[in-house]
């Protein structure tokens, strides 16, 4: 009994770290556009997220669950996969830098798969690593166009005072899906680990839902100010057009259940149309930060899970 406890504060821990990094990501465009306050803004990431991860989490979890070590994990080996994920994303969150969770937790599985010999599907991995190339590209692409096309109409209709209130209107619909999008496939990345000790997923994506909405209210302000200026100055348009861009890319990869980052969707959508907008209006230093991050993130977590793992079948 006690070993379940363990497990799911290590679940609670992990879901507890994606509210604090990756509530960012949702919000960090409304807050810095000046359209939502902080507190509102968690509000809102905490019950679209909730959603997401109850109504559409199932295939993330099953892919993080058995997807990738196709051996049966025993309890230790899904504690460890856990504490290197959560551990690597709180120290990032400190730095504010805005990491991928699902990178985190991809690695920590590799590194304790490896520790134990166990059977690595390498067509899925090679199918995650593609869709984490491609994927910040593909959505500043489309953040591109979306920015583009939402100004030229919208100055065309700038005499109409309802138009003029449309961004902002429509910069919350995409806080919103954006959020409904990050539960649906970061819960299940969270709580995927989980599925081995045969928990129902639904009740997994109520807990990674809570504990992600404690990490966005306790602990997200740091990289929602890194999301939001610290990569390029964002208007209700410009903001709107970066978290849409990013909502229907990594919702579309959580249908078919490939863990897709995230941060790596916003911030690929924000230098999107930080470039439209003027490529000195994107501040290069931090996007090298950023950039660092998302190639050490699943390297470390697997060298640390598969060093924690031998450790402990070492000392046990």
């Amino acid at each position: 009994m006690w070993e379940l406890i363990v497990l799911f504060i290590a679940g609670a821990y992990v879901g507890w770290n994606i509210g604090a990094n990756d509530a960012g990501n949702c919000i960090g465009t409304s807050v810095g556009a000046g359209l939502l306050n902080y507190r509102r803004a968690i509000l809102l990431v905490s019950v679209f997220a909730t959603l997401g991860g109850l109504l559409q989490g199932r295939e993330v979890m099953m892919t993080m669950g058995k997807g990738i070590v196709t051996s049966e994990l025993p309890n230790l080996a899904i504690l460890t996969v856990l504490i290197s994920g959560g551990l690597f994303v709180t120290l990032a969150t400190l730095f504010r830098l805005p990491v991928s969770t699902s990178e985190a937790i991809v690695g920590g599985m590799l590194g304790v798969g490896f520790a134990l010999g166990g059977d690595i599907n390498l067509t899925k991995i090679v199918t995650i690593a593609q869709v984490w190339v491609i994927c910040p590209i593909l959505v500043g692409i489309m953040a591109s166009a979306i920015y583009s096309i939402s100004t030229f109409l919208l100055r065309r209709l700038s005499r109409d005072s309802v138009w003029q209130r449309l961004p902002n209107a429509l910069l919350l619909l995409s806080a919103c899906y954006i959020s409904f999008a990050l539960g649906a496939n970061h819960v299940g990345t969270a709580m995927g680990p989980l599925t081995n000790i045969g928990i129902h997923p639904v009740w997994l994506s109520l807990l990674g839902g809570l504990a992600l909405a404690v990490g966005a209210l306790t602990f997200g302000s740091r990289v929602t100010a890194t999301v939001g200026s610290g990569i390029t100055q964002l208007d209700p348009v410009s903001a709107y057009s970066a978290q849409m861009a990013a909502a229907l890319a990594v919702h579309f990869f959580s249908t078919i259940g490939i863990p897709v980052s995230t941060t790596q969707s916003v911030v690929g959508a924000v230098i999107g149309v930080g470039l439209v907008k003027g490529i000195r209006t994107v501040r290069g230093r931090e996007i090298m930060k950023i950039v660092v991050g998302w190639v050490a993130t699943p390297l470390t977590a697997g060298l640390f899970s598969f060093g924690l793992y031998k450790l402990i079948m070492l000392v046990s």
